[in-house]
């Protein structure tokens, strides 16, 4: 009896310091401008606030200091990448890699450079920017050939504003409030994306929270996008039938001039 008191008073010690720690540990209180953006005709783009604040239990300002780093990530998608060789003076497609997964659109946005806020461990867990995307190729790849074309997938999405970054995109206010402002293009692929907010004390992710975002397309572009996944064929005939009338059109109107 002896021994299994002095393991209930144990069990008893550990499950009061666990509580202790989680009445230490701040609250996220994250929010973002849009839950829902809608993509119409004509769309040319638009920017999304994430804002917030982190609390200490007793819903005051943390004790401690921290910074905050916020990721808005797209749906992920299998894709193909391609690499361009120069033969006999025109580009062909040469080596290519597929891989399993990769967002279709990545921003992170920082309250001071990643460098300075975590090591390359902890920001390879939370994919806490580009250099740390975890994308999983098809099959057998090596190394450096899986990191070359990783740099290539980056890039092109980069200069495409589909993948952003931005190590002093976030604003504290008061030690208390958040704010980041992140851009999404006009070719902003529709579906659900995911903005996760963290709060990084000396080193450690001590709080993080998530809020969903839905892009959708609507008006005439949503009846385009609904009938090509739910009615292929009858989708293909339209666009048939809508490219004759359109040539037959053309030639019509030049026809008269």
């Amino acid at each position: 009896m002896t021994g299994a008191g002095a393991c209930v008073r144990a069990l008893f010690a550990v499950l009061a310091l666990f509580a202790l720690s989680a009445q230490r540990d701040p609250i996220l209180v994250p929010e973002v401008s849009q839950h829902e953006i809608q993509v119409r005709q004509g769309f040319t783009g638009t920017e999304l606030l994430l804002f917030g604040a982190i609390l200490d239990p007793q819903g005051r300002r943390a004790s401690q200091p921290y910074d905050v780093v916020v990721v808005l990530k797209g749906p992920t998608e299998p894709i193909l990448v391609r690499e361009k060789e120069k033969k006999f003076g025109i580009w062909l497609n040469a080596h290519s890699t597929a891989f399993r997964s990769a967002p279709a659109f990545f921003a992170m946005a920082s309250s001071r450079p990643i460098g300075d806020i975590v090591d390359e461990r902890t920001a390879a867990i939370y994919e806490l920017g580009l250099d740390f995307l975890q994308l999983s190729p098809t099959g057998a790849i090596d190394p450096e050939e899986q990191a070359r074309f990783t740099r290539g997938l980056v890039d092109l999405n980069r200069r495409q504003g589909l993948y952003q970054e931005d190590g002093a995109g976030v604003t504290i206010s008061g030690g208390v409030l958040y704010q980041a402002r992140i851009a999404l293009p006009s070719n902003v692929t529709t579906g659900r994306y995911t903005a996760e907010t963290f709060a990084i004390a000396r080193g450690r992710v001590i709080a993080s929270a998530i809020a969903d975002v839905e892009v959708r397309k609507q008006g005439f572009e949503r009846f385009v996008a609904d009938q090509a996944d739910n009615s292929g064929f009858l989708y293909g005939l339209f666009a048939v039938v809508l490219s004759v009338l359109m040539g037959w059109l053309a030639g019509r109107i030049f026809a008269l001039v």
